[in-house]
């Protein structure tokens, strides 16, 4: 069970984290997580480039390490990112040293690849108290306004898609997959909630070091 939207509730009780931005304009914030990919994060990247969009891509460590071609464009792109842990670990389940050891090594895995290190998403969203205070001395803790639910293979690339528009506004941080478990959905939702914002004069663009939370 999940929330396409998240509740103004559960975004008061963690102020410390980026949920969506503070933003007069038309824009909004698209991430990828669990990447980089071949084949789903290329594809993603053109499907961008269609739009003139930028993104912030919480990548997996071990994914970079086996992956540095498909990561190297990300840099190239012009896109920002984030760090997801080295194996994607939930943090509920998790020891907090082998947590934080997990973010390290994902951490050196971005800097060997020349990426700035200033963002973490939890994978799944969830860590502990002590988890989280050691994390946000390091990084900016980014989580999300709209879940697209787009890993989800119970939920049809239609409504996936329904769902996403009617939960973005301007400011949303806005999650997407580009992992294989999400490709079904992603490659249907993806281009088409693009097109949609766009004709209505959004922008996508990467979260940035000096944004402001709301």
């Amino acid at each position: 069970m999940y929330l396409h939207k998240t509740p103004s509730l559960i975004q008061l009780l963690f102020p410390d984290f980026w949920w969506k931005m503070d933003t007069g304009e038309q824009v909004i914030y698209l991430t990828f997580d669990d990447g980089p990919i071949p084949g789903v994060t290329d594809w993603v990247l053109e499907t961008l480039n269609q739009y003139q969009a930028k993104a912030t891509f919480f990548c997996v460590g071990d994914n970079v390490r086996k992956h540095p071609h498909v990561f190297e464009k990300l840099i190239t792109q012009g896109h920002s990112i984030g760090n997801h842990t080295f194996n994607h670990l939930n943090g509920w389940n998790t020891d907090t040293h082998l947590y934080l050891r997990n973010i390290d090594l994902c951490r050196q895995s971005l800097q060997q690849a020349g990426s700035e290190k200033l963002f973490f998403r939890p994978p799944y969203g969830r860590m502990t108290r002590t988890q989280s205070r050691l994390v946000r001395q390091h990084y900016q803790v980014v989580m999300w306004d709209v879940l697209t639910g787009d890993f989800d293979a119970g939920i049809s690339p239609e409504n996936c898609l329904r769902k996403s528009i009617q939960s973005s506004q301007n400011g949303s941080i806005v999650i997407f997959h580009d992992s294989l478990k999400a490709e079904k959905n992603l490659r249907y939702v993806l281009p088409r909630y693009l097109s949609h914002f766009a004709e209505k004069g959004y922008q996508f663009q990467a979260l940035k070091a000096a944004s402001k939370l709301i």
